[in-house]
């Protein structure tokens, strides 16, 4: 009554066989991780309907397993690769256990073609550790990833863990966990994390004398001791000195060979990556010419750990208001539509006209976000075209880091809030404005 006839043998196998076609063609790109499992998924649901499958054949549950063992992991978080390879290599196992029963099985030949396509997408090898389908045998206390996982799994919090990103470069500009957009003066040091887990902290010097436009050139990282899983690890990086090491001349936290903290170098002297696994967090950090850039991502609930004393932190809480050189919207009130004096301090085009700075700021970020107005801006305030490197690695580490891609750009609002891609006038007069606040 009501209830939707399921699909006959014939419609089920003439849909196996076109994906199975589909997937002999030519592909321009693979199909997304999801669809894959999806159809994986629903090619086991469509024959358990009105089809009969000799009983011994195992290709649901197997699918099913499979399914269940990967939907809470995200591609995003360090360590996916590893955990999603053990999957695979767990769903092949299970299908070649089930082989002779399911011989002819078009729903099991096609998931055997699908396991093949992820194994080589990923770069797995067929041999090595697997996953196993009971959570309490894969919970690992110092991989966040793995005990979120593990509740899932028990039936406790069916959401995934939300991940939070801050972001600090330039003269300085500053991304915080709410995705607010700032542009601050904060000479001196100045924490932009301080919770139960974790403590970030820059310095910040002038850049050209007479502005109140500064830059990182210290940055100090503190991973707090955290039980079983690591003892505090301290990080430290001054211009020109940016080690691959912790201060104790350690490279990694934690017992055995996955390492629960880690840093790895991706250039000498110039940027370094900490994955911190026990608290499912990466950090970058890298120098652009004579300053230093920091982003992070953290999982929320981590992040917002912290004691009532603790509130001061521009990651949270972004720079207070006497700090800001904006109008606390990473915009100056030029861009809502007021107008810019005629004249302009001498000292705030050291180099560059706006003509030039726009050029050279397009080549690398032809989208004209908030990204790109603060590389026009840090040029025209202080002529070092190293800011033009620093605001676009700033946006490749959101691309890198950020959970959501809808919202890695940033834009101008309008005088009603509604957002907009920013005309060049706007532009213009809102840069220009914003160093006449910053040579005040």
């Amino acid at each position: 009554m009501g209830l939707r006839a399921a699909p006959s043998c014939a419609a089920a196998s003439a849909a196996v066989a076109a994906g199975a076609e589909q997937r002999r063609r030519p592909r321009l790109c693979p199909p997304p991780l999801a669809l894959l499992l999806l159809l994986l998924l629903s090619l086991g649901l469509l024959h358990a309907g009105d089809c009969q499958q000799p009983a011994q054949c195992r290709i649901q549950k197997c699918t099913t397993d499979f399914v269940s063992l990967t939907s809470h992991l995200n591609s995003a978080i360090d360590g996916f690769d590893s955990e999603f390879c053990k999957a695979l290599r767990a769903y092949a196992g299970c299908t070649q256990r089930t082989s002779k029963a399911c011989r002819g099985n078009l729903v099991y030949h096609s998931a055997v073609l699908g396991i093949s396509d992820l194994m080589s997408q990923r770069n797995c090898s067929k041999d090595g550790p697997t996953s196993s389908t009971n959570p309490e045998v894969t919970h690992d206390p110092c991989n966040y990833h793995s005990h979120t996982g593990a509740r899932e799994h028990r039936g406790g919090d069916q959401n995934p863990p939300n991940y939070l990103f801050c972001g600090l470069f330039g003269d300085p500009h500053l991304r915080t966990f709410k995705d607010h957009f700032q542009t601050c003066k904060v000479e001196g040091a100045w924490p932009l994390i301080d919770n139960n887990y974790l403590s970030v902290q820059v310095t910040n010097v002038p850049v050209v004398p007479g502005s109140s436009a500064t830059a990182t050139n210290k940055i100090t990282i503190i991973f707090k001791a955290h039980h079983e899983c690591t003892d505090q690890k301290v990080y430290q990086a001054v211009t020109d000195d940016l080690p691959a090491a912790f201060v104790d001349g350690s490279t990694s936290g934690g017992d055995g060979d996955a390492k629960s903290l880690r840093i790895v170098e991706r250039e000498s002297g110039r940027y370094v990556e900490m994955h911190a696994r026990y608290i499912g967090t990466t950090v970058f950090v890298r120098q652009l010419g004579r300053y230093l850039t920091l982003a992070i991502r953290m999982p929320e609930d981590l992040a917002m750990s912290y004691e009532e004393s603790q509130d001061l932190q521009l990651c949270v809480n972004g720079c207070p208001l006497s700090e800001r050189i904006d109008d606390g919207q990473g915009q100056v009130s030029a861009i809502l539509g007021h107008s810019l004096p005629r004249s302009s301090p001498a000292q705030a085009w050291p180099g560059y006209t706006l003509e030039t700075a726009n050029a050279q700021c397009h080549e690398k970020m032809p989208v004209k976000d908030i990204y790109f107005q603060s590389c026009v801006f840090d040029l025209l305030t202080t002529g070092d075209a190293n800011f033009t490197a620093a605001a676009h690695s700033a946006l490749g580490d959101v691309e890198a880091l950020h959970p959501r891609k809808e919202r890695w750009h940033i834009f101008p609002s309008s005088g009603h809030g509604t957002p907009r891609g920013g005309g060049r006038l706007s532009v213009s007069l809102g840069l220009s404005c914003l160093i006449l606040i910053a040579f005040l």
